[in-house]
């Protein structure tokens, strides 16, 4: 029997474990590690931090949807890994594994800019669930006492659309209360243009997005880097300030300090290089998905951005590693399989939003296209992000994957979560060569 260890409770690692049991069975043993005892649906964050939704109702509790799955769950923090001895560390243990996957999400790298917070700091951030409800707090004090909002993100930020979420959500609320003409609104993207999005941009982003910033009145500052933050005002690198009374901006992501203190195992950035399956390039016992996972940006841009690994993109890669470990343990038959990192987001803004479809997340390296990039606006945008955060809580309470309906529905959109490796991946993975780029973008790291 072997032991298959996921480390990570969120949109990575609560869906892989569900998989692995699905493929596995009784057959071997999946046991969760994760220091949150709730599951928390990231994408809706913003909703929370603007007083919109309660926290609850995106949570869902590990012990009872792990428990009726029979995994075996963990309420802790990995300190350590062992690569060799193939055991990692918590608190007071060590625990055996035969297979690892390293799917935590992101450690927020708030110390890269003096003044980010919200702790020890000034600003707010929506990308956890404690950092949300603080950001609420504020938000609700703010509305009391209106001034300038600052909204973006600071150079190396990989994720922007819940910093354009809240810009526009933002506006639509303060119009709705009376209060948007004492709220002048600042948008600063160290991105090169508006809709780049760390992808190169899709489709017409661009315009879409400086379209509903300029119709909503919100100053867009593009290609901006801020390099500290005071009490009241954003420091930019050109010798400006930009002065707030609330200000949201997204900080860069990091991986785990386990990874970053485990010599091998990520990059400079505790980010995990991997093979087109998701194994690790040096580790075959080793796994990773969603944000843990090492990514080359498509291109290089005046200020350092780092590429998103949407919800989707992130079920993918976990999907991915548990048919290739299912693969590894006989208990099924095939060929290994990748994920096709296709992302879909949703943002929404109040009385409009804007869907994005990249298919795959990044253009080929050689041609600079994609197979498909779609971007369109309306009210409907907001009314399926809901439907869609509804569906996916109700699977993480029922235990499941991705179960057929939501497959067919997928392809029905031409969309696919996972496929079959090609020729010369095939041979990159024998040869242990790590894939930089996607859509054929081969690269040797």
């Amino acid at each position: 029997m072997a032991q298959i260890v996921v480390i990570g409770g969120g949109i990575g690692g609560l869906p892989t474990a569900y998989e692995l049991r699905h493929l596995l069975g009784k057959k071997h043993r999946v046991t969760l590690i994760s220091d949150r005892a709730q599951f928390t649906f990231i994408p809706s964050l913003p909703w929370v931090g603007m007083d919109l939704m309660p926290l609850e109702r995106v949570q869902v509790d590990l012990a009872t949807a792990l428990g009726r799955q029979g995994i075996e769950w963990i309420h802790d923090r990995v300190e350590a890994i062992d690569l060799e001895g193939q055991q990692l560390h918590v608190s007071d243990r060590a625990i055996a594994y035969d297979y690892l996957i390293v799917a935590t999400g992101a450690e927020l790298a708030v110390d890269a800019v003096s003044g980010l917070g919200p702790h020890g700091g000034y600003t707010q951030s929506v990308c956890n669930p404690q950092h949300a409800l603080i950001a609420r707090d504020a938000w609700k004090a703010f509305l009391k006492n209106p001034g300038p909002l600052v909204v973006g993100a600071v150079p190396g930020a990989s994720c922007m659309g819940p910093a354009y979420e809240f810009a526009l959500l933002a506006d639509f609320i303060l119009r709705k209360y009376g209060l948007r003409d004492r709220v002048p609104i600042t948008f600063i993207t160290p991105e090169p243009y508006a809709g780049h999005l760390g992808i190169g941009g899709m489709a017409n982003s661009s315009e879409m997005v400086t379209a509903l910033m300029k119709k909503r009145e919100v100053t867009l500052m593009e290609n901006t880097a801020i390099t500290s933050i005071e009490r009241d005002r954003v420091c930019l690198s050109n010798g400006e300030s930009v002065p707030f009374a609330y200000s949201m901006l997204l900080p860069p992501f990091r991986g785990p300090r386990f990874v970053r203190s485990t010599p091998g195992l990520g990059d400079e950035n505790g980010f995990i290089p991997v093979l087109p399956t998701g194994r690790h390039r040096d580790f075959p016992s080793v796994y990773a998905a969603g944000i843990a996972v090492a990514i080359a940006p498509p291109e290089v841009t005046p200020l350092p951005l780092g590429v998103p690994k949407t919800g989707q993109m992130t079920e993918a890669m976990g999907m991915a590693a548990a048919h290739n470990i299912a693969l590894e343990l006989g208990v099924m038959g095939g060929k290994p399989v990748k994920p096709t990192l296709e992302a879909i987001c949703m943002a929404d803004f109040g009385d409009t939003g804007l869907i994005f479809i990249a298919d795959p997340v990044l253009p080929d390296r050689k041609t600079g296209k994609r197979r498909r990039a779609v971007v369109k606006q309306g009210r409907w945008v907001s009314w399926s992000k809901l439907a869609f955060e509804t569906f996916f809580l109700a699977k993480m309470r029922w235990g499941m994957a991705v179960p057929w309906f939501e497959r067919l529905g997928l392809r029905t959109l031409g969309l696919s979560l996972v496929e079959p490796l090609d020729p010369d991946e095939e041979i990159a993975v024998e040869q242990g060569r790590s894939l930089a780029g996607v859509g054929g973008s081969k690269v040797e790291t």
